[in-house]
């Protein structure tokens, strides 16, 4: 009965599960809450809905149970207390954990629950009245940062464990590195691999493969291949990493060849491996070679192709413009297909303006994101149905969904630089403008046209172009170039997908100024060069 009750807490809306206080005092669930498990899903379900009444009464049946030293309720109870607006009731319960007998395991397993809830400003809080840390406490707040995308604080974080008197290990350089690969950020990255070998750190299967995940994702392949070549390949993680690395990179035939050596080294793929080698496939347009590989997986491996596997495959045809096929796979898969598969066919949709089959994509998405909206209302305005576009954005209003806003980055001297469109908030804004402004009269000057159709609103040509003037990877490559010295490389990365605008309009400017410009967006990366792209404008 009590199960039940717990489910529909979870479920339905917050008036709703405050009815569950009546159960509180029942002797059914006097029995179900001797154990602690239970009392932590039932205080989850509090925590979901923002029910302080039922939270507050479970609160005080835990501590007159004995619970109260129990992180993971502890840590609920906190969550719980946060999402109710009872940040007061959440520092007293705090401090509770503290007058306590103080015991080092207990505060980092609430260290450990809080940052697994991402509640990383509570996580703060309870380390920083910690007397006593040990490297576990600085690892969970590390790797807690880390996996609440928090990667600048987490890099802060190691800074303060180094002039401690704590040694950093194996645990948290994985951590570390993991961090700098999100960044993308170079300087950081040699950083901490110099540390690491300073402190004669042994390199294992997690630790290799975290090195090669980092510069690939840093922008350097060629080192993620030496350290590849270098490392012990015992592993599949080892070679994961590299093909993965070689895919976002675009070199989908490098990719081919780490996985012919798997077979000739007798290391058996796993289902991340196919991950690997069908994205590779996917971003260069091999779609002979995809269908290979997806059949390999069953036919040779007796591997049962997983959803992410079908998602790569709608991806893969759906990129090469074979939308029937992309649909055929998602009819065929033998489970049910999640919203980010609805999610690739969509976005094919888009590119080759396929509105009928792109509302078929929406309308079996359950779970609808900004992103989603954009792509649809993209499809409409470049076919210029501006009502239909119209439509799609009084929907996000009415619903309350706000679009993505765009952000680049770019590190300099060890120092991350953010950007948004149309920002102005930098100390060097003028400066930076100054540069961006003769960047645009200078290739316009060489014939280039905004692609002003890509600009999602029914204005004058001439603001459509003032929108893709300030997109934020136009920004962050003004400043690196105004920072940096002529005929340097200059990488940026971006939180979203390259627009077709700056794409071609970086090509260009990595002609003009003889410069290699590099840029990570959300899928993979782009190297211009001599006023061409890695991608082969296929992306």
């Amino acid at each position: 009965m009590l199960r039940n009750g717990v489910k529909k807490l979870t479920l339905e809306t917050s008036s709703a599960a405050i009815g569950f206080t009546s159960l509180l005092s029942a002797p059914d669930f006097l029995h179900y809450s001797r154990d602690h498990r239970s009392v932590y899903k039932v205080l989850e379900a509090c925590r979901l809905s923002s029910d302080y009444k039922a939270a507050s009464a479970i609160h005080a049946r835990i501590f007159k149970l004995g619970y109260g030293s129990y992180p993971s309720l502890v840590a609920s109870l906190v969550s719980t207390y946060l999402q109710c607006d009872r940040l007061l009731l959440a520092r007293k319960l705090l401090d509770q954990v503290f007058r306590l007998d103080f015991n080092v395991v207990i505060v980092n397993l609430v260290i450990e629950h809080l940052m697994g809830l991402g509640e990383y400003g509570f996580a703060k809080k309870c380390f920083h009245k910690t007397p006593v840390r040990d490297v576990i406490t600085w690892n969970l707040m590390i790797g807690g940062y880390v996996r609440n995308a928090r990667f600048e604080e987490a890099l802060s974080f190691f800074r303060e464990m180094l002039d401690s008197n704590v040694e950093p290990d194996k645990f948290t350089f994985a951590s570390v590195m993991t961090g700098c690969a999100r960044l993308g950020a170079i300087n950081h990255a040699l950083w901490v691999h110099r540390l690491m070998t300073e402190k004669e750190i042994e390199l294992n299967p997690i630790l290799s493969s975290a090195l090669i995940d980092m510069y690939s994702k840093c922008g350097r392949i060629q080192t993620a291949k030496e350290v590849f070549n270098s490392a012990d390949h015992s592993d599949v993680s080892v070679w994961n990493a590299m093909i993965n690395g070689l895919a976002a990179h675009g070199l989908p035939f490098d990719a081919i060849a780490v996985f012919s050596k798997m077979e000739v080294e007798n290391i058996f793929p796993d289902s991340i491996t196919f991950i690997g080698i069908l994205t590779a496939c996917s971003h260069s347009g091999l779609v002979e070679e995809g269908r290979k590989y997806f059949n390999l997986m069953s036919s040779r491996y007796s591997i049962e192709p997983q959803i992410e596997h079908y998602g790569v495959m709608v991806d893969l045809f759906g990129r090469a413009g074979l939308l029937e096929e992309a649909y055929a796979v998602i009819e065929a898969m033998p489970v049910e297909p999640d919203v980010v598969i609805w999610r690739a066919l969509l976005s094919a949709c888009r590119i080759y303006q396929k509105p009928k089959l792109g509302e078929v994509a929406i309308a079996n998405m359950s779970r609808l994101k900004s992103g989603d909206y954009v792509l649809l209302s993209n499809m409409y305005c470049s076919m210029k149905r501006w009502e239909n576009a119209e439509g799609v954005r009084e929907l996000m209003k009415k619903k309350g969904i706000r679009k993505i806003r765009g952000r680049s980055w770019i590190e300099l001297g060890g120092v991350i630089h953010r950007f948004k469109a149309g920002d102005r908030s930098h100390p060097e804004t003028e400066g930076l403008y100054k540069v961006l402004d003769g960047l645009i009269r200078r290739t316009k000057l060489e014939g280039f046209l905004p692609q002003t159709d890509l600009v999602l609103m029914d204005i004058s040509e001439e603001e459509k172009e003032g929108n893709l003037n300030h997109h934020s990877e136009k920004l962050a490559l003004a400043y690196g170039i105004l920072k940096t010295s002529p005929g340097r490389e200059i990488m940026i990365s971006k939180n979203l997908r390259i627009c077709h605008d700056c794409h071609n309009w970086i090509k260009l400017v990595s002609k003009l100024l003889i410069r290699v410009i590099i840029v990570r967006d959300r899928i993979r990366f782009h190297q211009f060069e001599g006023g061409s792209c890695s991608c082969e404008d296929y992306w």
